[in-house]
Protein backbone atom coordinates (compact mmCIF):
# COMPACT_ATOMS: atom_id res chain seq x y z
CA UNK A 1 0.00 0.00 0.00
CA UNK A 2 2.94 2.76 0.56
CA UNK A 3 3.67 1.96 -2.56
CA UNK A 4 0.62 3.50 -4.38
CA UNK A 5 0.37 6.04 -1.32
CA UNK A 6 4.06 7.51 -2.15
CA UNK A 7 3.06 7.54 -6.17
CA UNK A 8 -0.17 9.52 -5.54
CA UNK A 9 2.05 11.98 -3.66
CA UNK A 10 4.53 11.87 -6.76
CA UNK A 11 1.76 12.25 -9.43
CA UNK A 12 0.65 15.47 -7.11
CA UNK A 13 3.76 17.16 -7.12
CA UNK A 14 4.05 16.10 -10.67
CA UNK A 15 1.15 18.04 -11.37
CA UNK A 16 2.39 20.97 -9.03
CA UNK A 17 5.10 21.13 -10.57
CA UNK A 18 3.48 21.57 -13.91
CA UNK A 19 1.30 24.26 -12.54
CA UNK A 20 4.50 26.29 -10.71
CA UNK A 21 6.73 25.34 -14.48
CA UNK A 22 3.94 27.00 -15.99
CA UNK A 23 3.83 29.66 -13.95
CA UNK A 24 7.64 31.32 -14.11
CA UNK A 25 6.91 30.57 -18.19
CA UNK A 26 4.25 32.84 -18.44
CA UNK A 27 6.36 35.07 -16.09
CA UNK A 28 6.89 38.07 -18.54
CA UNK A 29 3.35 37.06 -20.63
CA UNK A 30 0.79 40.71 -20.44
CA UNK A 31 -1.85 39.84 -19.10
CA UNK A 32 -1.42 36.53 -17.48
CA UNK A 33 -2.70 34.78 -14.33
CA UNK A 34 -0.94 32.74 -11.77
CA UNK A 35 -2.50 29.45 -11.26
CA UNK A 36 -1.66 27.56 -7.61
CA UNK A 37 -2.91 23.84 -7.29
CA UNK A 38 -4.13 22.72 -4.23
CA UNK A 39 -3.84 19.57 -2.75
CA UNK A 40 -6.18 17.41 -0.86
CA UNK A 41 -6.08 13.89 1.07
CA UNK A 42 -7.46 10.79 -0.69
CA UNK A 43 -9.39 7.70 1.12
CA UNK A 44 -10.99 4.42 0.56
CA UNK A 45 -13.51 4.32 3.27
CA UNK A 46 -11.11 5.07 6.58
CA UNK A 47 -8.07 3.77 4.49
CA UNK A 48 -6.17 6.46 2.97
CA UNK A 49 -4.38 5.82 -0.41
CA UNK A 50 -2.75 8.85 -0.41
CA UNK A 51 -3.00 12.40 -2.10
CA UNK A 52 -3.86 13.99 -5.12
CA UNK A 53 -4.27 17.77 -6.81
CA UNK A 54 -8.14 18.05 -6.10
CA UNK A 55 -8.60 21.59 -7.95
CA UNK A 56 -6.70 24.56 -9.40
CA UNK A 57 -6.91 28.17 -8.34
CA UNK A 58 -6.73 30.90 -10.79
CA UNK A 59 -5.55 34.23 -9.76
CA UNK A 60 -7.78 36.43 -11.81
CA UNK A 61 -8.48 38.73 -9.32
CA UNK A 62 -5.02 39.80 -8.62
CA UNK A 63 -4.14 42.74 -10.87
CA UNK A 64 -0.73 42.54 -12.56
CA UNK A 65 1.58 45.47 -13.16
CA UNK A 66 0.98 48.68 -15.27
CA UNK A 67 3.38 48.93 -17.83
CA UNK A 68 3.19 52.48 -20.27
CA UNK A 69 4.63 51.11 -23.49
CA UNK A 70 3.61 54.55 -25.24
CA UNK A 71 1.88 52.63 -27.89
CA UNK A 72 -1.93 54.38 -29.00
CA UNK A 73 -3.21 51.02 -29.42
CA UNK A 74 -2.07 49.06 -26.09
CA UNK A 75 -4.50 49.34 -23.39
CA UNK A 76 -4.50 48.13 -19.92
CA UNK A 77 -7.54 47.51 -17.32
CA UNK A 78 -7.47 48.54 -13.85
CA UNK A 79 -10.09 46.28 -11.76
CA UNK A 80 -12.52 43.86 -13.17
CA UNK A 81 -12.84 43.06 -16.49
CA UNK A 82 -12.18 41.21 -19.71
CA UNK A 83 -11.44 42.87 -23.07
CA UNK A 84 -13.52 40.87 -25.59
CA UNK A 85 -12.87 39.44 -28.79
CA UNK A 86 -14.57 36.94 -31.15
CA UNK A 87 -12.43 33.90 -33.35
CA UNK A 88 -13.44 33.18 -36.94
CA UNK A 89 -15.94 30.68 -35.79
CA UNK A 90 -17.85 33.14 -33.83
CA UNK A 91 -16.86 32.25 -30.38
CA UNK A 92 -16.28 34.47 -27.79
CA UNK A 93 -13.39 34.76 -25.77
CA UNK A 94 -11.73 36.77 -23.11
CA UNK A 95 -8.64 38.62 -22.47
CA UNK A 96 -6.87 40.95 -19.70
CA UNK A 97 -4.35 41.68 -23.06
CA UNK A 98 -4.48 44.75 -25.03
CA UNK A 99 -2.84 44.89 -28.03
CA UNK A 100 -4.85 45.74 -30.41
CA UNK A 101 -4.31 46.97 -34.46
CA UNK A 102 -6.55 47.34 -36.88
CA UNK A 103 -6.27 45.02 -40.25
CA UNK A 104 -6.25 45.40 -43.91
CA UNK A 105 -10.17 45.35 -43.32
CA UNK A 106 -10.58 48.26 -41.01
CA UNK A 107 -11.37 45.94 -38.08
CA UNK A 108 -9.75 46.03 -34.51
CA UNK A 109 -7.99 43.19 -33.60
CA UNK A 110 -6.03 41.43 -30.64
CA UNK A 111 -2.74 40.00 -31.09
CA UNK A 112 -4.28 36.32 -32.11
CA UNK A 113 -6.36 38.21 -35.09
CA UNK A 114 -9.42 37.83 -33.18
CA UNK A 115 -12.56 40.63 -33.92
CA UNK A 116 -12.48 43.20 -30.89
CA UNK A 117 -15.77 43.51 -29.54
CA UNK A 118 -17.59 46.87 -28.81
CA UNK A 119 -20.32 49.48 -28.93
CA UNK A 120 -20.67 51.25 -32.55
CA UNK A 121 -20.19 54.97 -32.96
CA UNK A 122 -23.94 56.65 -33.62
CA UNK A 123 -23.01 60.19 -35.64
CA UNK A 124 -24.44 62.92 -33.73
CA UNK A 125 -24.78 61.27 -30.66
CA UNK A 126 -23.19 60.19 -27.35
CA UNK A 127 -25.79 56.99 -27.07
CA UNK A 128 -23.78 54.00 -27.42
CA UNK A 129 -24.67 52.14 -30.83
CA UNK A 130 -25.34 48.40 -31.03
CA UNK A 131 -22.46 46.20 -29.57
CA UNK A 132 -20.64 43.93 -32.47
CA UNK A 133 -17.30 43.91 -34.45
CA UNK A 134 -15.48 47.51 -34.11
CA UNK A 135 -14.52 48.47 -37.21
CA UNK A 136 -12.49 51.86 -37.86
CA UNK A 137 -14.07 53.85 -41.48
CA UNK A 138 -12.35 53.45 -44.47
CA UNK A 139 -11.71 56.77 -46.91
CA UNK A 140 -11.71 60.60 -46.45
CA UNK A 141 -13.55 62.50 -43.44
CA UNK A 142 -16.16 64.87 -45.33
CA UNK A 143 -15.45 68.56 -45.49
CA UNK A 144 -17.36 70.68 -42.98
CA UNK A 145 -18.39 74.34 -44.12
CA UNK A 146 -17.64 76.76 -41.58
CA UNK A 147 -20.75 78.52 -40.16
CA UNK A 148 -19.68 79.68 -36.89
CA UNK A 149 -16.77 82.62 -35.88
CA UNK A 150 -15.89 83.33 -32.41
CA UNK A 151 -13.85 86.66 -32.25
CA UNK A 152 -12.94 88.40 -28.97
CA UNK A 153 -10.68 91.52 -28.87
CA UNK A 154 -10.22 94.65 -27.25
CA UNK A 155 -10.59 97.31 -29.40
CA UNK A 156 -8.57 100.76 -28.31
CA UNK A 157 -10.20 103.52 -26.82
CA UNK A 158 -7.19 105.44 -28.01
CA UNK A 159 -8.34 104.88 -31.33
CA UNK A 160 -8.72 108.13 -33.37
CA UNK A 161 -11.49 108.47 -35.82
CA UNK A 162 -10.25 108.63 -39.46
CA UNK A 163 -9.88 111.13 -41.77
CA UNK A 164 -10.57 109.73 -44.30
CA UNK A 165 -14.03 107.10 -45.71
CA UNK A 166 -12.99 103.82 -45.62
CA UNK A 167 -10.61 101.84 -48.25
CA UNK A 168 -9.71 98.54 -47.89
CA UNK A 169 -6.41 99.44 -50.37
CA UNK A 170 -5.72 102.61 -47.96
CA UNK A 171 -4.29 101.30 -44.20
CA UNK A 172 -4.60 105.40 -43.04
CA UNK A 173 -8.62 104.63 -43.20
CA UNK A 174 -9.20 101.96 -40.82
CA UNK A 175 -7.73 101.57 -37.12
CA UNK A 176 -7.30 98.08 -37.42
CA UNK A 177 -7.67 94.89 -39.14
CA UNK A 178 -7.94 90.75 -38.98
CA UNK A 179 -8.44 88.08 -41.31
CA UNK A 180 -9.74 84.66 -40.11
CA UNK A 181 -9.52 80.89 -42.05
CA UNK A 182 -13.22 79.62 -43.53
CA UNK A 183 -13.89 76.61 -45.70
CA UNK A 184 -16.64 76.22 -48.28
CA UNK A 185 -19.07 72.78 -48.64
CA UNK A 186 -15.46 71.53 -50.43
CA UNK A 187 -13.25 71.78 -48.07
CA UNK A 188 -11.45 74.76 -49.98
CA UNK A 189 -9.49 77.74 -47.55
CA UNK A 190 -10.88 81.24 -47.96
CA UNK A 191 -9.98 84.30 -45.89
CA UNK A 192 -12.13 86.94 -44.63
CA UNK A 193 -10.57 89.94 -43.49
CA UNK A 194 -12.14 92.37 -40.55
CA UNK A 195 -11.35 96.27 -41.00
CA UNK A 196 -12.38 98.18 -37.93
CA UNK A 197 -13.04 101.83 -37.79
CA UNK A 198 -13.84 103.95 -34.94
CA UNK A 199 -16.66 106.17 -36.20
CA UNK A 200 -17.84 107.33 -33.22
CA UNK A 201 -17.70 108.04 -29.44
CA UNK A 202 -17.70 104.11 -27.96
CA UNK A 203 -18.58 103.48 -31.19
CA UNK A 204 -16.65 101.00 -33.56
CA UNK A 205 -17.73 99.87 -37.26
CA UNK A 206 -16.61 96.77 -38.46
CA UNK A 207 -16.36 96.31 -42.69
CA UNK A 208 -15.66 92.90 -44.43
CA UNK A 209 -13.70 91.04 -47.40
CA UNK A 210 -14.06 87.97 -48.72
CA UNK A 211 -10.77 86.95 -50.36
CA UNK A 212 -9.86 89.11 -52.59
CA UNK A 213 -13.26 91.08 -52.41
CA UNK A 214 -14.74 94.03 -50.17
CA UNK A 215 -18.47 93.06 -48.90
CA UNK A 216 -21.01 95.63 -48.47
CA UNK A 217 -22.39 94.56 -45.03
CA UNK A 218 -21.16 96.10 -42.39
CA UNK A 219 -21.47 95.84 -38.59
CA UNK A 220 -21.57 98.75 -35.52
CA UNK A 221 -20.07 97.80 -32.21
CA UNK A 222 -21.65 99.77 -29.53
CA UNK A 223 -19.80 99.94 -26.01
CA UNK A 224 -20.59 101.20 -22.38
CA UNK A 225 -18.81 103.92 -20.91
CA UNK A 226 -17.47 100.82 -19.01
CA UNK A 227 -16.00 99.43 -22.35
CA UNK A 228 -18.03 96.55 -21.96
CA UNK A 229 -19.76 95.71 -25.89
CA UNK A 230 -23.80 96.72 -25.77
CA UNK A 231 -24.74 95.37 -29.35
CA UNK A 232 -25.08 93.63 -30.88
CA UNK A 233 -25.63 90.71 -28.26
CA UNK A 234 -26.58 88.03 -30.84
CA UNK A 235 -23.96 87.04 -34.18
CA UNK A 236 -24.03 88.68 -36.63
CA UNK A 237 -25.32 87.18 -39.47
CA UNK A 238 -22.79 87.31 -42.81
CA UNK A 239 -23.53 86.71 -45.90
CA UNK A 240 -20.26 85.58 -48.11
CA UNK A 241 -21.90 84.69 -51.30
CA UNK A 242 -21.22 81.05 -53.09
CA UNK A 243 -17.77 79.69 -53.54
CA UNK A 244 -17.12 78.48 -56.96
CA UNK A 245 -18.66 74.80 -57.29
CA UNK A 246 -19.82 75.22 -53.57
CA UNK A 247 -22.73 76.05 -51.33
CA UNK A 248 -23.39 79.31 -50.48
CA UNK A 249 -21.39 80.39 -47.63
CA UNK A 250 -22.67 82.59 -44.46
CA UNK A 251 -20.71 83.12 -41.32
CA UNK A 252 -22.51 83.79 -37.80
CA UNK A 253 -19.59 86.24 -35.81
CA UNK A 254 -19.62 86.36 -32.44
CA UNK A 255 -18.38 89.19 -30.90
CA UNK A 256 -19.37 88.60 -27.46
CA UNK A 257 -16.68 89.90 -24.53
CA UNK A 258 -15.09 92.46 -26.68
CA UNK A 259 -14.22 95.64 -24.95
CA UNK A 260 -12.50 99.18 -25.41
CA UNK A 261 -10.43 99.94 -23.08
CA UNK A 262 -7.80 102.09 -23.77
CA UNK A 263 -3.86 100.85 -24.34
CA UNK A 264 -3.00 98.36 -27.19
CA UNK A 265 -5.81 96.53 -29.21
CA UNK A 266 -5.37 93.04 -28.78
CA UNK A 267 -7.00 89.93 -29.91
CA UNK A 268 -8.10 86.95 -27.86
CA UNK A 269 -10.00 84.91 -29.89
CA UNK A 270 -10.57 84.16 -33.52
CA UNK A 271 -11.64 80.87 -34.10
CA UNK A 272 -13.64 79.19 -37.08
CA UNK A 273 -15.22 76.10 -37.15
CA UNK A 274 -15.36 74.09 -40.29
CA UNK A 275 -12.51 72.04 -41.96
CA UNK A 276 -11.39 70.31 -45.17
CA UNK A 277 -11.55 66.84 -45.84
CA UNK A 278 -8.67 65.06 -44.47
CA UNK A 279 -7.51 61.34 -45.02
CA UNK A 280 -7.34 58.39 -41.87
CA UNK A 281 -3.46 59.33 -39.98
CA UNK A 282 -3.85 57.34 -37.10
CA UNK A 283 -5.79 55.13 -34.85
CA UNK A 284 -5.43 55.30 -30.71
CA UNK A 285 -7.42 53.78 -27.43
CA UNK A 286 -8.73 56.54 -25.39
CA UNK A 287 -8.88 55.67 -21.33
CA UNK A 288 -12.80 55.79 -22.21
CA UNK A 289 -12.34 53.04 -24.11
CA UNK A 290 -13.18 55.37 -27.46
CA UNK A 291 -11.36 54.05 -30.66
CA UNK A 292 -10.59 57.47 -31.42
CA UNK A 293 -9.90 58.32 -35.15
CA UNK A 294 -7.37 61.00 -36.26
CA UNK A 295 -7.47 62.50 -39.70
CA UNK A 296 -5.00 64.32 -41.37
CA UNK A 297 -7.09 67.53 -41.20
CA UNK A 298 -6.79 67.38 -37.60
CA UNK A 299 -10.32 66.27 -36.89
CA UNK A 300 -10.52 63.17 -34.80
CA UNK A 301 -13.81 60.75 -34.65
CA UNK A 302 -15.17 58.12 -32.50
CA UNK A 303 -15.71 55.08 -34.35
CA UNK A 304 -16.88 53.03 -31.42
CA UNK A 305 -16.05 52.20 -27.57
CA UNK A 306 -14.12 48.94 -26.27
CA UNK A 307 -17.01 46.35 -24.27
CA UNK A 308 -15.53 44.71 -21.29
CA UNK A 309 -16.88 41.82 -20.09
CA UNK A 310 -17.65 40.58 -15.95
CA UNK A 311 -18.43 37.50 -14.85
CA UNK A 312 -20.07 35.76 -11.53
CA UNK A 313 -17.27 33.84 -10.74
CA UNK A 314 -14.17 34.70 -12.96
CA UNK A 315 -12.12 32.49 -10.99
CA UNK A 316 -14.40 29.63 -13.07
CA UNK A 317 -13.40 30.47 -16.26
CA UNK A 318 -11.70 28.13 -18.63
CA UNK A 319 -8.29 28.88 -19.31
CA UNK A 320 -7.40 29.00 -23.42
CA UNK A 321 -4.81 29.60 -25.74
CA UNK A 322 -3.50 33.27 -26.74
CA UNK A 323 -3.40 34.17 -22.91
CA UNK A 324 -7.22 34.44 -22.52
CA UNK A 325 -10.46 32.57 -21.22
CA UNK A 326 -13.67 30.61 -22.13
CA UNK A 327 -17.00 31.25 -20.41
CA UNK A 328 -17.88 27.91 -18.42
CA UNK A 329 -20.90 26.61 -16.69
CA UNK A 330 -19.48 27.77 -13.61
CA UNK A 331 -18.29 31.14 -14.51
CA UNK A 332 -21.67 32.23 -15.40
CA UNK A 333 -22.96 34.59 -18.45
CA UNK A 334 -20.95 37.85 -19.26
CA UNK A 335 -22.42 41.13 -18.00
CA UNK A 336 -20.99 44.31 -20.82
CA UNK A 337 -20.11 47.59 -20.00
CA UNK A 338 -17.71 50.10 -20.90
CA UNK A 339 -14.47 50.94 -19.45
CA UNK A 340 -15.24 52.45 -15.78
CA UNK A 341 -18.94 51.81 -15.74
CA UNK A 342 -21.19 49.41 -13.47
CA UNK A 343 -18.79 46.67 -13.02
CA UNK A 344 -16.19 47.23 -14.91
CA UNK A 345 -12.60 48.75 -14.69
CA UNK A 346 -11.23 51.88 -16.17
CA UNK A 347 -8.77 51.59 -18.44
CA UNK A 348 -5.37 52.96 -18.97
CA UNK A 349 -4.35 53.90 -22.62
CA UNK A 350 -0.38 53.36 -24.22
CA UNK A 351 -0.05 50.55 -21.49
CA UNK A 352 -0.50 47.07 -20.63
CA UNK A 353 -0.94 44.70 -17.66
CA UNK A 354 1.84 42.44 -16.55
CA UNK A 355 1.65 38.82 -15.52
CA UNK A 356 1.19 38.69 -12.07
CA UNK A 357 3.43 36.17 -11.14
CA UNK A 358 5.27 36.52 -8.37
CA UNK A 359 8.68 34.86 -9.11
CA UNK A 360 10.45 35.14 -5.68
CA UNK A 361 7.27 33.06 -4.00
CA UNK A 362 7.33 30.53 -7.28
CA UNK A 363 11.04 29.69 -6.90
CA UNK A 364 9.91 28.97 -2.93
CA UNK A 365 7.19 26.89 -3.92
CA UNK A 366 9.71 25.31 -6.41
CA UNK A 367 11.97 23.96 -4.20
CA UNK A 368 8.98 23.23 -1.56
CA UNK A 369 7.84 20.75 -4.47
CA UNK A 370 11.16 19.43 -5.07
CA UNK A 371 11.68 18.20 -1.49
CA UNK A 372 8.08 16.90 -0.90
CA UNK A 373 8.82 14.95 -4.51
CA UNK A 374 12.40 14.02 -3.08
CA UNK A 375 10.56 12.55 0.38
CA UNK A 376 8.29 10.14 -1.63
CA UNK A 377 10.80 8.89 -3.99
CA UNK A 378 12.32 8.28 -0.12
CA UNK A 379 9.67 6.31 0.68
CA UNK A 380 9.24 4.22 -2.37
CA UNK A 381 12.79 3.27 -1.89
CA UNK A 382 12.58 2.37 1.72
CA UNK A 383 9.53 0.32 1.21
CA UNK A 384 11.62 -1.64 -1.96
CA UNK A 385 14.41 -2.22 0.30
CA UNK A 386 12.39 -3.71 2.78
CA UNK A 387 10.85 -6.20 0.35
CA UNK A 388 14.20 -7.07 -0.81
CA UNK A 389 15.46 -7.84 3.06
CA UNK A 390 12.11 -9.73 3.20
CA UNK A 391 12.46 -11.84 0.60
CA UNK A 392 16.54 -12.82 0.97
CA UNK A 393 15.14 -13.83 4.48
CA UNK A 394 12.57 -16.32 2.85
Amino acid sequence: MSFEIALSGINAVNTQLDTISNNIANSATYGFKSSRANFSSVYAGTQSTGATVSSQTQSIGVGGGVQSTGRSMDAAILGRGFFVSKDISGQSVYSRVGVFSVNKDGYVVDGSGRHVQGYAALAGSTTLGAMGDLKVPAGQVAAKATDKLEYVANMSADWSVPALPFDATDPQTFNSSMVSVVYDSLGAQHSVTQYFVKTGTNEVTVHYGFDATVLPATTALQFNVSGQLTAPVAPVALALGTPTGADALAVNINYSGSTLFAGEATTSANAANGYASGSLSSVQIADDGGIMVQYSNGQKQRAGTIALATFPDEGALTPAGGTSWIMSNDSGTPLFFTPGSGLAGKLTASALEQSNVELTGELVNLMTAQRNYQANTKVITAQSQMMQNLMQAI
